[in-house]
């Protein structure tokens, strides 16, 4: 059982990956050339949502709830994913106000990473047999990074899960290892540039910090 604080804990971890900050930085909005084909997209939120991927979703969560800027915002739900908006200023402002100036969106940002990224990982953690919780912390940041913990990257390894006899340390370090990899010398330079994470993981591997009861030093701020 992951206790509250180290789950907490996780989250500082992949925030600051995301957005430099433990906390995370609601109101972040940038654009990246990591849409699909290479095009822009927007990027935004506590940990980072994008636009051609659960953005909408998150608009949506936060429509329903009738926030401030739901009125504002609910004529663009039929566009996000669907048209380019990264160069679209009157949209990036009410997404970067609505985390600014309206508790509703902060706390529908929480509810949104929680559903939509931190359970399926917790249910991929639980139902493979893993334990540890470093084991959660690179599952949830494969989660938030690639959407899943990629078969693609599994198949570079033999190492089986726990819950099929594989021994769960080796499984961590094996599956760190080969994504970190793939991120250093990936075609796609914003995710070369992205191996902070993985060695991060190598780092906490190495100081044997499989319950993450030591300080964990993310992209260069320590997380306690």
């Amino acid at each position: 059982m992951i206790q509250p604080e180290i789950k907490r804990k996780i989250e500082k971890v992949v925030n600051v990956f995301e957005t430099g900050t433990p906390e995370g930085r609601y109101d972040l909005l940038v654009v990246m050339n990591d849409g699909p084909g290479g095009r822009p997209q927007i990027t935004y939120g506590r940990s980072q949502t994008t636009e051609f991927g659960n953005l909408r979703k998150l608009v949506k969560m936060y429509c329903d709830r009738a926030g401030q800027y739901a009125q504002a915002l609910l004529s663009w739900l039929d566009i996000i994913g669907k048209e380019p908006l990264s160069d679209n200023t009157q949209f990036k402002k009410l997404l970067r106000d609505a985390a600014r100036n309206d508790p509703v969106m902060r706390l529908v940002q929480d509810v949104f990473f929680e559903e939509v990224y931190f359970a399926p990982a917790q249910t991929f953690f639980e139902s493979n047999g893993f334990t540890l919780p470093l084991a959660l912390l690179v599952i949830y940041d494969s989660y938030i990074h690639s959407g899943r913990v990629p078969d693609f990257l599994r198949r570079r390894f033999g190492e089986k899960v726990p819950s099929a006899g594989g021994n769960e340390k080796e499984w961590v370090t094996r599956y760190v290892d080969v994504r970190h990899q793939w991120l250093k010398y990936h075609s796609n330079e914003i995710l070369r540039r992205t191996i902070y994470r993985t060695q991060c993981f190598k780092d906490q591997i190495a100081a044997d910090n499989w319950m993450l009861s030591q300080p964990v030093r993310a992209n260069g701020v320590e997380v306690i």
